[in-house]
């Protein structure tokens, strides 16, 4: 639902002349997006109203010599300019916030009042010509923009740029084609009874193909009562096809809480933020991201009470069999320690939720068969599922890298994924995370 001279319509048609968009709008709804930017969303509107942020998007493989060489040129630039003036028109649907606080029960009322009279605005964005991709959007600015306001561009932000980037640089009718056929064959698999997948859910938003592919995806899971699927991370589909959304928290809430405070110590991030979700949520919303400042820390972090309060963790990078024996034996020392007699801390009553490049039935299967005898594995999978099938996908992030004026940084168990703009900000958080793992505190 748009906002369009002062009036409301649902006609894309509209909207598309209004804008002077080349394509159908790319973001549908403003819960057109994953549910765990509600979920650190409320904690910022509680906890870090007066946080200022600036957040910075990335195209890690467009450019020469990568996967995708074509640059973003200015068309591309142009149709974001206006698919983000589209996005900015959109006004919550009647549903949408009373369905979000039915289903997910840790919203507040006050929470969702504020969200009842937020509305994103273009002059929050900056578009740039990169050099190496042409494309980078900078959300904020160092005095007057806040990460209880920010945080909610990003996921519509990469849902714009790559499907801009499909449709202008593909034949786009043809990747749809090509991406439904292959989905099918996917069900098919699924529903073989040939691989164990466990319990799943498809966290496509920020990868798809396009909003048309991503909905057919979750409509087929639905229709054909796949095996093991729960529901989605994108709030909107959960809700039009009455499934579950999935989400709690990403990296940029362990940056926020503990690295934009300069009075804390950056390697006990991971210290300081699960003690504000913990005020937040209590027992709910609990699975916990290891990785933001590397998954060593957040183990030596995440003691008996939170190994209790937080029903689980999620792996989003290194190896993914190595970091589930570290969590299995993590969870067992505190189990036997106990006697075995709690069973809060029983490996085999915690959820293991993988979502880092599963794209394969094989590698899936694997990691399943794995872990399934020693504690219960899970599945968010994205871009295999939501992604172009036939072309590599686009590999676009928009992460936090100011707080308050200083820079913060995404670290990772895979160097790849690092993103800062300081590289002596990158140099002092892997000096201070490897002071605290060398002296063993």
């Amino acid at each position: 639902m748009w906002e369009i001279h002062g009036k409301r319509t649902a006609d894309e048609a509209e909207v598309m002349e209004y804008f002077n968009l080349k394509y159908p709008p790319m973001v549908k709804a403003l819960d057109d997006t994953d549910l765990y930017k509600f979920s650190m969303g409320q904690t910022y509107h509680h906890q870090y109203g007066t946080a200022q942020t600036v957040w910075d998007s990335r195209s890690r493989n467009v450019g020469e010599g990568k996967d995708l060489p074509e640059k973003y040129t200015e068309e591309d630039r142009e149709e974001i300019r206006n698919q983000l003036k589209a996005y900015c028109a959109l006004v919550w649907e009647e549903d949408a916030l009373p369905w979000l606080s039915k289903r997910c029960i840790w919203f507040k009322p006050d929470y969702i009042n504020f969200l009842e009279r937020w509305r994103p605005k273009y002059e929050d964005f900056e578009i740039h010509d990169d050099p190496v991709s042409g494309l980078r959007i900078t959300v904020g600015d160092e005095v007057r923009s806040f990460q209880e306001y920010n945080t909610y561009y990003e996921i519509p932000v990469l849902e714009i740029i790559t499907e801009t980037y499909y449709r202008n640089h593909f034949d786009y009718d043809k990747l749809l084609k090509e991406a439904k056929e292959e989905h099918e064959k996917k069900i098919e698999a699924m529903k073989s009874g040939k691989y164990h997948l466990g319990t799943w859910s498809e966290f496509g938003a920020r990868r798809r193909l396009s909003f048309e592919f991503q909905d057919y995806v979750v409509r087929r899971f639905v229709e054909e009562k796949v095996p093991g699927f729960i529901g989605t991370s994108n709030v909107y589909l959960a809700r039009k096809y009455n499934v579950t959304p999935v989400g709690t928290c990403a990296h940029e809430f362990i940056e926020l809480v503990g690295q934009g405070d300069l009075t804390k110590n950056l390697a006990y991030s991971n210290l300081f933020a699960m003690e504000s979700w913990v005020k937040e949520y209590g027992v709910l919303n609990g699975i916990w991201l290891t990785d933001t400042i590397g998954d060593e820390l957040c183990r030596r972090d995440m003691q008996l009470t939170y190994s209790i309060l937080f029903g689980g963790v999620r792996n989003d990078s290194g190896d993914p069999y190595e970091w589930a024996d570290n969590w299995i034996d993590h969870y067992q020392k505190f189990f036997d320690a106990s006697n075995k007699r709690e069973y809060r801390v029983n490996p085999k009553n915690k959820t293991l939720l993988f979502s880092n490049n599963i794209n394969s039935f094989e590698i899936w299967d694997g990691l399943t068969r794995y872990v399934e005898d020693r504690s219960n594995p899970a599945f968010g999978i994205g871009t295999w599922l939501s992604g172009p099938q036939t072309i590599p996908a686009l590999n676009n992030v928009m992460k936090l890298v100011m707080v308050n004026g200083h820079h913060v940084a995404k670290e990772s168990d895979d160097p790849g994924k690092t993103m800062t703009r300081s590289p002596e900000y990158d140099d002092f958080v892997k000096r201070t995370c490897g002071w605290r793992i060398a002296s063993g505190e």
